[in-house]
């Protein structure tokens, strides 16, 4: 069984690339099942709304993860409990908060388990311990199935790369978001999970993470506080993530792979408003 996992998808232009290549590489590489994580698909860079989760599920994607910013949009709070099979929230924000952490879906007839969890250091949020949430958890979920994959969007590449060795062997893949720089450190654990610390994002290369250097810039030049991040719409773009193999049976993975997809030709058009540019 394959997925085609892919970063988080910024902005219009991370929209639009997506839209046009998702379909050719799910047929390409032959996948079963997209996971996506869309915390970034806002116009601005921030949030998801409700159309932006009808845009993804028109595409052919089977769960949208997430990650700190799935609360910039307020109009998400109600499909968060709504389409809580589809669109996760990170599980080790506090219970009272709308929506869950993980779902259930069938692939190929086959139960799989797709967990989204949320790191803490350099967080700003006050979190519950993603690792012990991810032990009660698996009390549950290997209940169910022995297919487990794992959305860890966190800051620190030591906070992830220490989560995946303390799930090897109890989950199937186990990947990191959120820094939207992809990373080479993609392998199989020793027990049999795949792990990659960050898979990168969907969107301009010529940018500071997606978004207008100038606007970053301007805070490492004289406050935090200056300025607003922009959405990057210019220069080439890439989608970028991965694939994971996994075995039906035991649920161990038997192949890791990462993908980057560059495309010179976007063009978003002029005065776009936050619907998405698809409906």
């Amino acid at each position: 069984m394959r997925f085609l996992i892919v970063g988080d998808v910024i902005g219009v232009p991370g929209q639009m690339l997506f839209q046009k290549w998702i379909s050719k590489l799910k047929e390409t590489h032959h996948a079963d099942a997209i996971i996506v994580n869309g915390e970034n698909t806002g116009k601005n860079g921030r949030g998801i709304n409700p159309k932006g989760v009808d845009f993804y599920m028109h595409l052919g994607v089977s769960v949208i993860t997430s990650g700190n910013h799935i609360w910039d949009d307020k109009e998400i709070l109600n499909t968060l409990q709504e389409r809580s099979d589809v669109l996760l929230r990170p599980a080790n924000y506090s219970s009272g908060c709308p929506g869950r952490g993980y779902t259930l879906i069938t692939v190929n007839g086959v139960t799989v388990a797709v967990v989204n969890i949320i790191g803490r250091v350099f967080m700003r949020d006050s979190l519950d311990c993603p690792f012990r949430t991810m032990d009660s958890l698996l009390t549950f979920l290997r209940t169910k199935t022995s297919i487990i994959l794992v959305d860890f969007h966190a800051e620190a590449s030591s906070e992830k790369c220490v989560m995946g060795y303390y799930l090897d062997g109890r989950v199937s893949a186990l990947w990191g978001t959120h820094t939207h720089i992809p990373t080479a450190d993609e392998r199989i654990l020793p027990k049999g999970t795949a792990f990659i610390s960050d898979v990168g994002c969907c969107g301009s290369l010529d940018s500071a993470i997606g978004m207008e250097y100038k606007t970053v810039l301007d805070r490492f030049l004289y406050h935090p506080g200056m300025g607003k991040f922009k959405v990057e719409m210019r220069g080439t773009m890439a989608l970028q993530g991965l694939l994971v193999d996994v075995d039906e049976t035991t649920g161990r993975a038997t192949g890791i792979q990462r993908i980057s997809l560059t495309d010179d030709t976007i063009q978003c058009p002029k005065g776009h408003d936050d619907t998405h540019y698809a409906y």
